[in-house]
């Protein structure tokens, strides 16, 4: 019997609508100024003095990037001199003291991640510099466990550098395409070969990277069902281990450079769920899983398993194979989660620096999550990454009569349930097929505060 399709027209025009992309929980709309660095350095202290400490997550931006992309959403500076990077560099140095005095010296790294802009606009001896500064604060530890990964654009790699990423200890890349036609790339301001990307990819098999992923973007100027699907036959062809297909989000009020991209020239909604209808079909017909949230990844990939078997998390960074880590964020913007909270640095690189001078950590807001934070968050997570939430199991490690407790929230599923977005049975939810693409707005029904009337923030579309 063949499986129901993911994609269902009918459901995605019914329930389309902004909602939260759940790397968080609360949503990141939900911080505030009241959280200060006292607050984080407590929640450090907790951390270390929990029974068993998380492992670790560390998360590094790097701001820089030679061009600008014009469909760029992210906290950038724009300039080709490397040696703009090195203040920067300095201050991050710093805050890599400031940060590991709080921590524990025997809590391993897991996961280590440097986003941008693009990492790879570093020069060899300056991305050798930071992580040597990592290394010699934090306990890096070479294994098969650890996840290690690194943005890159193909276009301002230097000669050798996905052997010198190697040689730092990287095992995973991931590199921005967004699309391959020419029009495309010329309406967005990223003009990138296949040619170029192709050698990336090759020389990271070479030099057996064990993960490697491909971004692309839904939405863009002058882009076709047909035309995206040629990009989809190239991409397959190169066969990343993992796909992310984002729906791009015009919001030119909010990020200046969107305003380069003209209002006409992008797919209207109808030619949008076709893109999406055709690359779903194609990728699933390549044989790449739908793992949630606009991610794709083949069968043996980590990702893939670790959604078998129930082991997978979502965090800032996006899906990851390894149970929940404290997760510290360094630079400009940078989020992290320590002890089960949220604190977020300044945007600002001159605010940054003057914080950075005075041995200060540049923290401008954040979150306390409560009790009932967590429970949410637990079945968030549950319902994001495995499509199943066993409401016995929760109801049990949380000391609540789960239908008591959520009255509202599953009477608010019935109609979802009706319309084949998902089954509930005594003690679990399960969401079906159809509603694995809507799976953001199952998660608004138990997201208290997507229930009240003036909630905070602009999100983008669920679809």
């Amino acid at each position: 019997m063949s499986k129901p399709s993911l994609f269902q027209e009918d459901l995605i025009n019914r329930y389309d609508r902004p909602g939260p992309r759940y790397t968080s929980y609360p949503p990141a709309t939900e911080f505030h100024d009241g959280i200060t660095e006292i607050d984080y350095r407590d929640w450090a202290r907790q951390s270390n003095e929990e029974p068993i400490p998380k492992p670790l997550s560390l998360y590094f931006h790097i701001p820089f990037c030679s061009t600008i992309c014009y469909y760029c959403a992210c906290n950038k500076v724009v300039t080709k001199r490397k040696e703009r990077a090195e203040p920067y560099l300095l201050d991050l140095y710093r805050e890599i003291e400031i940060q590991a005095s709080l921590f524990d010296t025997d809590r391993e790294v897991r996961q280590l991640h440097w986003g941008g802009g693009t990492p790879g606009f570093l020069s060899h001896d300056q991305s050798q510099q930071l992580m040597e500064k990592i290394k010699q604060h934090f306990s890096l530890k070479s294994g098969v466990g650890n996840e290690y990964s690194i943005e890159l654009d193909p276009r301002v790699i230097e000669k050798g550098g996905i052997a010198h990423l190697r040689r730092l200890g990287f095992n995973r890349i991931s590199i921005g395409v967004q699309d391959l036609d020419e029009r495309v790339q010329k309406a967005i301001n990223r003009i990138q070969s296949l040619e170029v990307t192709r050698a990336i990819i090759d020389e990271a098999r070479h030099h057996t990277f064990r993960s490697i992923n491909i971004d692309l973007i839904y939405g863009l100027p002058h882009q076709t069902p047909q035309s995206f699907s040629t990009t989809l036959d190239r991409i397959i062809k190169l066969a990343p281990d993992r796909i992310a297909m984002y729906n791009y989000a015009h919001l030119p009020h909010r990020f200046p450079p969107q305003r380069r991209i003209r209002l006409e020239d992008l797919p209207g909604s109808n030619e949008k769920l076709d893109i999406l209808h055709g690359t779903i079909d194609k990728l699933s017909a390549a044989g790449y899983e739908y793992i949630g949230m606009d991610h794709f990844a083949r069968p043996n990939d980590e990702l893939a398993v670790a959604q078998r078997e129930g082991s997978l998390h979502r965090n800032f960074q996006g899906y990851a194979a390894h149970a929940q880590c404290d997760s510290i964020g360094f630079g400009v913007s940078a989020i992290s989660q320590v002890s089960d909270n949220f604190s977020q640095n300044t945007t600002s690189l001159d605010d940054y620096h003057e914080s950075i001078e005075q041995s200060r950590l540049p923290i401008i807001r954040g979150y306390r999550s409560s009790q009932e934070d967590l429970l949410r968050r637990e079945i968030i997570q549950h319902l994001v990454c495995h499509f199943r939430l066993d409401t016995g199991e929760i109801a049990k490690n949380w000391g609540i009569n789960f239908k008591q407790h959520f009255t509202w929230e599953l009477a608010g599923l019935a109609g979802m349930e009706k319309d084949g977005l998902l089954e509930r049975g005594n003690d679990e939810i399960t969401v079906l097929r159809p509603g694995r693409l809507l799976v953001r707005n199952i998660c608004m029904i138990f997201d208290r505060y997507q229930q009240q009337p003036n909630s905070k923030g602009s999100f983008s579309r669920t679809i």
